[in-house]
């Protein structure tokens, strides 16, 4: 027999068996252990720990958001100790979080092996929901919800359904589920299998579930196709809306399928016959036809030839005489237009028209009612530095060039006298239909003074013959003159007013003052004269010294010239008195 045996347990002894017994029962606490329902207290269960001691838990966390009947007397259950004992001798336990402990295990294993676990949605907060996944819970975020946003979400709460774990946090007890990834892996089962049994070129049956401003959307029994604005139909169909309304059953044909992404292209008007087949046949070149504006763009108009036949007009095609303008300043949507086939290419689809190609060219117009030769009055719509612009007939402009303005003056001189919003007349002198141009003179009008030029003695203006010129205009470096009987002006330089340079001067002439001088240079393809003092007298004293001796003989110059100029003024005396007589 041991010693404690041989005598009475002391206090001491007593202690340390009570703090045995305790110490065992602190290592319970913070588990979950099993106990057994003793007792079922209106609402709450009354159960039996072991450990000598008893516990409460409310019915509802046995029976709350749809999990196991409420326990019976005798069943055997699972509960979380939090303490054994608290102030009233009874122990602390939870179903609730027993659950919870349990939950986090199979959870963590589930996250781990992404897995599907079940869960109840229960509760709505500020940016989702909250599920219960069996004890533990979770948080929803909104765009989680469903693949498109719901409006009603009350369908979905208390009812037990899949999720998915996107995030756990056991140190901070945070879960965040998916149940929108849920249905994406069903929805891609189910097309993945639907896709499988369609095929390219397949026509079936569909209803518009969409609709963009790009096309519809086609719901084919479970996935849906794209039936692009162009593939609609054969003509231009600007929205769809046009033609289809949701809800709507059509007809359509698989175009494309791509079996990575499960997308499908699909069309309507593949069903009816193209209009494209035999084009060039239908509309030949050259060809003119009646058609409709459907759209206008920057850079022209579409004309519909019929449905589904569409050419452009280009905006260079537009107008004969309308440059660098908007096609929608010259053509209006829904106008019924005449227009000419200019090109058909059926590879790329496209028919070229001309709309100004059915009017009569302007510039044909002006050189058959004006031509080469008459005369015109027009505007003057604007000055450049080679000529004017005149605005005519038909909204066509004629150009006066600075060389066409004036016979005499130059033309940069004589451009200055005009300004825009003058009205003047000039002559047709060219009309080019291939250029669109057409060639003015105003000089031309007052008729050119080399046509006709002629001396006093009526021969014609010549090298060498002597005129009269009237001065009209003295400068330092000569004078300006007039021919005498003709329209025509020229330039006497200093050195060329007389042969002696003395004599070389202008202020020796006066305005208004008649002189006689030979004509040194007459070029009438260059539009040229020029006339000589200088070379008068030279060729009179030439003339003098041969007819009345030369200087060598005896007689001064003097003597000669005075014998010419004398005999000079009695030839005319003599030829009066022949005449008398």
């Amino acid at each position: 027999m041991s010693a404690t045996t041989d005598r009475a347990p002391t206090r001491e002894d007593f202690a340390a068996l009570l703090d045995e017994s305790y110490g065992q029962n602190e290592a319970f606490e913070g588990s979950v252990i099993k106990g057994r329902v003793v007792a079922i207290e209106k609402d709450v269960a009354v159960i039996d720990i072991g450990l000598k001691t008893e516990g409460r838990v409310a019915i509802k966390e046995f029976t709350g958001y749809g999990r196991d009947p409420a326990p019976q007397v005798g069943e055997e259950v699972e509960v979380y100790l939090e303490r054994v004992e608290n102030a009233l001798g009874e122990a602390v336990i939870s179903r609730d979080k027993a659950r919870r402990e349990e939950s986090w295990v199979k959870l963590e294993k589930a996250f781990e092996t992404n897995e599907k676990v079940e869960g109840v949605i229960f509760n709505q907060v500020k940016g989702g929901f909250t599920v219960d996944l069996d004890g533990a819970v979770a948080f929803l975020p909104r765009s989680q919800v469903d693949i498109r946003p719901i409006r009603d979400v009350g369908p979905l709460m208390n009812v037990p359904q899949p999720f998915h774990i996107l995030k756990m946090d056991r140190r901070r007890g945070n879960i965040v589920v998916s149940r929108r990834t849920v249905l994406e892996e069903s929805r891609a089962e189910q097309r993945h299998e639907i896709v499988a049994n369609l095929e390219e070129g397949q026509v079936i049956d569909g209803v518009v579930k969409n609709i963009t401003d790009y096309g519809a959307f086609v719901d084919l029994g479970g996935i849906d196709g794209l039936l692009h604005v162009t593939d609609i139909a054969w003509r231009r169909v600007n929205h769809p809306s046009e033609v289809l309304t949701i809800g709507q059953t059509v007809k359509v044909k698989i175009i494309k399928i791509n079996h990575e992404t499960h997308r499908i292209s699909l069309g309507m008007k593949q069903l009816l016959e193209d209009p494209w087949q035999g084009i060039e046949a239908k509309y030949p070149i050259s060809a003119r036809f009646h058609g409709r504006v459907t759209n206008i763009t920057d850079y022209g108009a579409f004309v519909e030839l019929e449905p589904g036949i569409e050419g452009l007009v280009h905006v260079s095609e537009m107008s004969w005489t309308k440059k660098n303008v908007h096609p929608g300043k010259i053509v209006s949507t829904s106008q019924e237009v005449d227009v000419q086939v200019l090109e058909v290419d059926p590879v790329k689809r496209r028919i070229s028209l001309g709309l100004k190609q059915c009017l009569q060219n302007p510039w044909e117009a002006f050189a058959e009612k004006h031509p080469v030769g008459s005369t015109v009055s027009g505007e003057v719509k604007n000055k450049t530095e080679f000529g004017l612009f005149i605005g005519l007939d038909g909204d066509v402009d004629g150009m006066v060039h600075l060389s066409d303005l004036d016979w005499n003056r130059p033309g940069e001189q004589v451009i200055e006298e005009y300004k825009k919003g003058d009205m003047i007349n000039a002559q047709v002198l060219d009309v080019d239909v291939e250029k669109e141009r057409i060639s003015l003179g105003v000089k031309q009008l007052a008729g050119d003074p080399f046509a006709s030029v002629s001396a006093e003695e009526g021969g014609e203006l010549r090298k060498g013959l002597v005129i009269t010129c009237e001065v009209t205009e003295v400068k330092d470096s000569g004078i300006d003159v007039k021919i005498a009987g003709t329209d025509l002006s020229t330039f006497i330089k200093r050195s060329e007013l007389a042969r002696d340079r003395a004599d070389q001067r202008p202020e020796r002439f006066a305005v208004g003052e008649k002189v006689d001088a030979r004509v040194t240079l007459f070029d009438r393809k260059a539009r040229k004269v020029s006339v000589s003092i200088k070379a008068l007298e030279v060729a009179e004293e030439k003339e003098a010294i041969a007819q009345y001796g030369s200087a060598d003989s005896g007689a001064s110059l003097g003597d000669i010239l005075g014998a010419a100029l004398k005999a000079r003024e009695e030839t005319p005396k003599k030829a009066k008195k022949d005449e008398e007589e």
